[in-house]
C-alpha cells in the first residue's frame, strides 16, 4: 500500500514518546512526513532550526521519514501539498484525545484528511516536552 502520512508537532524538544510514534508510524506508512509546526499557544525553548536538527538526527536511521517545518498556514494545505492522506497523532491520556478530536473532525471536514491516533508506549506515557523542559531548567 502506498500511504503517506504527516506527523505534526512542536517537538520542543523531541521526546522518546515522539520518537516511538515516529518509528512505529514509519512501519505503518510508506512515507511519513514529520512536520514541526508553530503553536501560537506555546513559547518555544528551541528555535525552528534547532528543532529541525534534533528531529532529523533522531530520524536519520529511518529511510521513509522526511522532516520539515511549517511556520504559517493551514496544516491541511501543507499535508495535501505533501500528498498526505492521513494525519498521525500520538496520545498519552484521554485528555490528549479530547483535545485532538475536534481538530481531527475539522481537518476531515476541511480537507478529507483522516486522523490516526497512536497510543504512547506505557514506558513513555508520562513524558511530555513540557515536563522535559521543566526538569532541564
Amino acid at each position: 500500500m502506498n500511504s503517506v502520512a504527516i506527523y505534526p508537532g512542536s517537538f520542543d524538544p523531541i521526546t522518546l514518546g515522539h520518537q516511538s510514534v515516529i518509528e512505529r508510524g514509519a512501519d505503518v506508512f510508506s512515507k511519513l512526513h514529520v512536520v514541526i509546526v508553530h503553536n501560537p499557544n506555546k513559547t518555544p525553548l528551541f528555535s525552528i532550526a534547532e528543532r529541525l536538527e534534533m528531529v532529523k538526527l533522531s530520524t536519520q536511521h529511518l529511510g521513509n521519514v522526511e522532516v520539515s517545518a511549517l511556520e504559517s498556514g493551514l496544516l491541511v494545505e501543507h499535508a495535501k501539498s505533501l500528498g498526505a492522506k492521513v494525519i498521525l497523532k500520538g496520545f498519552r491520556t484521554a485528555g490528549d484525545i479530547e483535545y485532538e478530536l475536534p481538530m481531527a473532525q475539522v481537518n476531515r471536514d476541511l480537507a478529507n484528511l483522516e486522523t490516526v491516533f497512536m497510543a504512547a508506549e506505557p514506558s513513555h506515557g508520562y513524558v511530555s516536552s513540557s515536563l522535559v523542559k521543566e526538569v532541564a531548567n
